[in-house]
């Protein structure tokens, strides 16, 4: 086959066609943009794809939620078609997608078997050629990201919710780690300012819901409101149903709003017919299930950990020791099991300290992993007085050991690895490999080499344990 790259069709238009100035106005986004709001790795966002001038800040502020030094292998964009009308999804399989900022490779190899899975997916260049929702993504995506990525590029039928639920299917098996998910759309078109943001409002919370059913529904609600100057909720609805599709299924995610606003909001922006902008983030929770192995804690054992822990922590920093709990009745809190205690600021880590102690009870062990993380960290400098505001608090309570027999046990994302030679040992915590998106034989290097001091390979001839953990924080209890 020819190959026949795609080429940009509304620089000029959407966003700078000279390269420099297109980095600047860019720059200029990202630092408005909000800051990251989860510490898990991030699935999926869904952004808004009008001009910069007008939605470049919403959209930037779900792509900072995606750490710059990410491990992204493929982002699958998906947006729906506004000038063609089909059914299915058209994928662009000729060649690459090119930008003022450069090429962008199309995973070719991926693009072909989702063509061979019989789901109404098809490739097809002209129906990309002119489409903006798409190309408008990729230059956030070149300056956000410092690592390459491979592209696979969806656009969707326009108009139909059956073919959306086909396409999921054949693209649920790419819904992991290492897979980034972007889906392209804005919000309400042409209500006057404050319809816009009531009608945004009740489309994104059925979003947030995780529930397809929901987010058609509300969109016949508001289709049958007859609103003054409203021609859709939402123009890439069929893309965001896809999605939502795939994540309904998932155990292991949560929706999270990042920003909004409406093209009113902007300098030049007519305030009596506007069109409505959001940004969501879809987080990978490396636990999102109430029971480990055999052990829970409820949802008010994990808010007393948490609590004392910022005790403890505002304790420490200021030299002194917390008292015992008085009558802790708790089976679970008393339990003796191993924790790790990570801190963070503005979604940095800022300490991270942990053990398996297993003879002494869990409470204790927090409260002296808390006081270490804050201090005793030697990769940090102790925290401040100053900070204690800024500071979020994430546990991760963990399941016994067990020696593996073949590394091949070992399901990234799941398992913890402890890796022990000669009294030197290292471990990484399940949510490593969801943050990082390494492989297993990178998992296994990276702690062999970096935690334990063996070199890369060192790992191959030492003892490797696994462990699970049950992980909660400030922002998703």
């Amino acid at each position: 086959m020819h190959k026949k790259d795609r080429e940009p069709a509304v620089a000029g238009m959407f966003y700078e066609a000279d390269a420099a100035a297109l980095r600047g106005h860019l720059r200029d986004l990202f630092a408005l943009a909000k800051p990251p709001v989860g510490t898990e790795e991030v699935a999926a966002v869904v952004v808004p794809h009008a001009g910069y001038i007008y939605s470049g800040k919403i959209a930037a502020s779900g792509f900072n939620q995606i750490p710059r030094d990410a491990k992204i292998e493929r982002v699958f964009l998906i947006g729906s078609s506004h000038r063609a009308a089909f059914n299915g999804a058209a994928i662009y399989t000729q060649g690459d997608f090119l930008t003022p900022l450069g090429r962008v490779e199309v995973d070719s190899r991926v693009a072909g078997e989702l063509v061979e899975s019989n789901s109404g997916i098809f490739a097809d260049e002209n129906i990309h050629s002119g489409e903006h929702s798409l190309e408008v993504q990729l230059p956030f995506l070149q300056v956000h990201l410092q690592n390459s990525f491979k592209l696979v590029p969806l656009l969707i039928g326009p108009h139909d919710a059956i073919g959306a639920s086909k396409v999921s299917t054949s693209l649920a098996k790419w819904f992991r780690p290492g897979n980034l998910f972007v889906i392209s759309t804005d919000f309400s078109h042409y209500p006057p300012y404050e319809i816009a943001q009531k009608v945004d409002a009740d489309t994104a919370a059925a979003v947030l819901k995780n529930d397809p059913e929901e987010l058609l529904s509300v969109l016949e609600k508001n289709r049958k409101l007859d609103l003054d100057g409203l021609s859709t909720s939402m123009c890439g609805w069929s893309s965001v149903l896809t999605l939502l599709n795939i994540t309904r299924q998932a155990t292991d995610i949560r929706w999270e709003e990042i920003d909004f606003g409406n093209s009113g909001d902007a300098q030049i922006g007519d305030k009596e017919r506007v069109v409505g902008y959001r940004s969501m983030a879809v987080f990978r929770s490396s636990e999102t299930k109430k029971e480990v192995s055999g052990f829970s804690l409820d949802k008010r054992e994990k808010i007393w950990l948490l609590d004392r822990a910022h005790q403890v922590l505002n304790l420490a920093v200021k030299g002194r020791v917390i008292k015992k709990p008085e009558n802790l009745n708790s089976e679970n809190l008393n339990m003796t099991t191993g924790a790790f205690v990570s801190l963070y600021n503005n979604g940095k880590l800022r300490g991270c300290i942990g053990g398996f102690g297993e003879d002494e009870p869990l409470w204790k062990v927090i409260d002296r992993m808390t006081a270490a993380a804050s201090l005793h960290d030697s990769r940090f400098d102790p925290v401040s007085e100053n900070e204690l505001s800024e500071i979020e608090i994430e546990i991760s309570v963990l399941t016994p050991r067990r020696k593996v027999a073949q590394v091949d046990e070992i399901v990234p994302g799941k398992h913890g690895i402890f890796v022990e030679k000669n009294g030197r040992s290292g471990t990484f915590l399940p949510q490593v490999a969801t943050k990082t998106g390494w492989s297993l034989d990178e998992l296994l290097g990276h702690c062999a080499r970096d935690k334990a001091g063996l070199g890369w390979d060192g790992w191959k001839d030492a003892d490797v344990f696994v462990y699970e953990a049950l992980v909660f924080g400030d922002r998703t209890v």
